[in-house]
């Protein structure tokens, strides 16, 4: 296959984004995509917060929605952009630009997926192999650096380990990223982000119930090891931190799908104060997946719970991406503080 280089699709890596964050005090979002409706919402409500985006596939993705296409939707979102932007100027009346688009790959399993995405495109990939003993961690991630950078591609690498499971990523527990190790680990693979284990987790149960407290009925969560941050910040002055499994399963989705007959119980996510705290530190991209999900499912059993006769998808699916546009432009403005700095 011809190699596609992610600049002809119209993408940006990550680099200038991170540093321009870290001085601004927020995070990029980064929000898994997996169909037209989810692309859609994520760029309606980025360029109207005027955000910079991560879109990102995950080895999910790829297999539900095929690569190819993928690639192209990519190519589509940045087009979009622009004519969205355009078209916000003209009626509102205030200049809108064009926001900045990164693909990337989340959770990479291997070189190979790696490798097979930068060719493809891709502007950012990471490789995840956390689950690898320390030394076989900086192996394959520095294989996957030397290759990546031969194309101007960032990489973001993984030390710790992540709870719950997300696609096909699980983990029965969480180990936080040992500050002592990221020094090292950095320098020998040249990563150019560093995914860190302080608290967050995959999916939609982040926590057992025991670990956590009930507050008015809901569970609340334990804090972030906000300390672990900070003598990771300390031993990595200036260097692009990740937080993946940040979604914060908001109370309102889950209780709706609940209502008109989804079953799933012990749902608990971080609470949005923290991950806000967090952005403003040098956490400079913020992974949500789970939310995006939990806000489309809800709007589609509550769409079709009102209007049984519905069978047109257009019908539940644009209830879906409304809520889930709702949620993404919430998330920049209110969360990570992105709104605003597409264009800095």
């Amino acid at each position: 296959m011809a190699k596609v280089n992610y600049k002809e699709l119209g993408l940006v890596n990550t680099k200038k984004m991170f540093a321009k964050a870290m001085k601004g005090g927020y995070a990029i979002p980064a929000f898994n995509f997996n169909n037209m409706e989810q692309m859609q919402a994520i760029i309606q409500a980025c360029t109207e917060e005027q955000s910079p985006v991560i879109l990102q596939v995950s080895k999910g993705a790829r297999a539900y929605a095929d690569k190819y296409i993928l690639r192209n939707m990519a190519r589509g979102a940045v087009e979009y952009a622009k004519e969205l932007a355009k078209d916000l100027t003209e009626k509102k009346g205030k200049k809108y630009k064009a926001i900045p688009v990164v693909l990337h790959l989340d959770h990479g399993p291997n070189f190979e997926v790696a490798k097979d995405c930068i060719d493809s495109g891709f502007s950012s990939v990471m490789i995840d192999g956390s689950a690898l003993s320390y030394d076989e961690n900086v192996k394959l991630t520095k294989k996957v650096v030397d290759y990546a950078h031969k194309f101007g591609v960032t990489v973001e690498a993984e030390l710790g380990v992540l709870g719950g499971v997300e696609d096909d990523v699980a983990a029965e527990e969480s180990k936080y990223t040992k500050p002592e190790e990221v020094i090292d680990f950095t320098k020998k693979t040249g990563c150019d982000s560093l995914a860190i284990s302080i608290g967050t987790s995959h999916g939609r149960c982040k926590f057992k119930p025991e670990q956590c407290k009930k507050v008015n009925g809901v569970l609340v969560p334990p804090p972030l090891a906000f300390d672990v941050l900070a003598e990771i910040e300390k031993k990595l002055p200036g260097f692009p931190i990740v937080l993946h499994g940040a979604s914060s399963v908001s109370v309102d989705d889950v209780k709706t799908i609940e209502k008109f007959g989804g079953n799933i119980p012990d749902s608990v996510g971080i609470p949005e104060e923290q991950l806000r705290k967090a952005a403003k530190s040098a956490v400079c991209k913020i992974n949500i997946d789970s939310d995006g999900r939990l806000a489309m499912t809800a709007a589609v059993r509550k769409h079709l719970a009102e209007n049984p006769g519905d069978f047109d998808p257009r019908q539940y699916l644009t209830a879906a991406r409304e809520a889930a546009k709702k949620m993404y432009a919430h998330k920049c403005r209110d969360v990570l503080g992105s709104s605003g700095h597409a264009n800095d």
